[in-house]
């Protein structure tokens, strides 16, 4: 049998096994729905703002002026930020970069564009 069963949501269990329409992990008891764990992890992509799937090293530019609090001056449109890494931050900052010239920030996914 080559269609592998996806490891448990919960524990990460390799045992999950069928029950009917729903998959069950034997060691914490946890069911879930296959096409629920599809749609999670197609919810779990972080995105820019054109809905390119944004992935760690990638370079972005920033589609609108940015200004920074505390910071003199903006950060204007089309400045690159290489090698991001995408992050669980604060609010919904979910990249982190370092801006030349400007240094480390974090950054929404909605103001910037895959390179």
């Amino acid at each position: 049998m080559t269609d592998q069963l996806p490891p448990c949501p919960s524990c990460a269990s390799a045992y999950a096994y069928e029950m009917g329409d729903l998959l069950v992990c034997p060691e914490c008891a946890h069911e879930w729905s296959p096409a629920e764990a599809a749609e999670a992890a197609d919810a779990a992509q972080i995105r820019d703002a054109v809905g390119n799937v944004l992935a760690d090293g990638d370079t972005v530019t920033i589609i609108k002026d940015l200004k920074i609090k505390g910071a003199a001056g903006t950060i204007k449109v089309g400045t690159r930020v290489k090698g991001i890494r995408l992050i669980d931050g604060v609010g919904d900052h979910d990249i982190d970069g370092k801006v030349d010239g400007f240094g480390p920030l974090q950054l929404k996914s909605s103001v910037v564009k895959k390179a």
